[in-house]
């Protein structure tokens, strides 16, 4: 007997933070849509909107264009109940 299941992703969120590059914001966008996701959230972002980001979404503008875009990650986080996060790793590279 096989169980049914009804999985969706309308709560899952991706929250971006303190991101100094908008084509990455748009990469991360159109990686949204490829996975059925929807909700980007986007803490202190360097520059949005971008036209970078818009040519690096590639198809997913409208999750470009509903990022919620917040001052701290508190704000983003609101009303999570599970938390997984990752972190770029240190640079030496110099960033404009």
């Amino acid at each position: 007997m096989q169980k049914e299941t009804n999985y969706t992703f309308d709560n899952v969120r991706v929250v971006m933070v303190n991101t100094t590059e908008p084509g990455n914001i748009g990469a991360a966008a159109r990686a949204m849509k490829n996975m059925n996701l929807s909700k980007l959230y986007l803490v202190n972002p360097k520059t949005h909107p971008s036209a970078v980001a818009t040519a690096r979404a590639s198809g997913a503008d409208d999750i470009l264009s509903r990022a919620i875009v917040c001052d701290t990650l508190e704000q983003a986080l609101a009303g999570t109940q599970l938390v997984i996060g990752a972190s770029a790793r240190q640079r030496n590279v110099k960033w404009r």
